[in-house]
């Protein structure tokens, strides 16, 4: 059984991974990394941000920005954009723990990546101006669906892990926070 306690033994405690270095990025922006067992797989929850956005079009990512002020808690950060993207009310999320920071070539971004557990079965209210559809993906369909490849975005050739469940591809800072997630959850996965 999949417990908080079990989750926290494995992750970085938020202070820890605040301390580590990421190759990249100045700016703090924080993800949620929402966790939920069904059956008995753990499932991460994502975004498919919108087609006609100007940053990171149609990509998949964690619901998540950047501080709305320098002293904000990059956890808090966190919550609160999942509950504006996603309709996940920061009170419904035990948060269990957290991943080292990843840069963002492009937009340079420090991206602390946070992760929390929720119940199943959510009905999720979008922000339909950043946000075209939420997916529930299991961990392991995302191990089943990894492979390491070259991408060209905007004319730029880019190695990245990817990971590719039921047509729809993570990848970039994205797929660099799932590796280390499944890194992290190995033992339980």
């Amino acid at each position: 059984m999949i417990t908080p306690d079990r989750l926290r033994e494995l992750l970085l405690t938020p202070e820890a991974a605040a301390a580590m270095e990421s190759s990249g990025g100045s700016t703090n922006a924080a993800v949620l990394v929402p966790l939920f067992t069904r059956g008995d797989e753990l499932h991460a929850v994502f975004t498919q941000r919108r087609e006609d956005l100007r940053r990171h079009a149609g990509e998949i990512s964690f619901p998540g920005g950047r501080q709305d002020f320098a002293e904000e808690d990059l956890r808090v950060t966190a919550l609160r954009e999942a509950e504006e993207e996603i309709g996940l009310p920061r009170e419904e999320v035990k948060l269990v723990g957290a991943l080292p920071p990843v840069g963002t070539f492009v937009t340079g971004y420090r991206v602390h990546p946070f992760v929390g557990l929720i119940e199943p079965g959510r009905e999720w209210k979008i922000e339909p101006r950043e946000v075209e559809v939420v997916l529930e993906l299991s961990l392991p369909d995302l191990v089943g669906g990894y492979a390491s490849r070259r991408l060209v975005k905007k004319g730029v050739p880019i190695k990245t892990p990817t990971y590719t469940v039921d047509g729809h591809l993570v990848w970039g800072a994205t797929a660099r926070m799932v590796q280390l997630l499944l890194e992290r959850l190995h033992p339980l996965l």
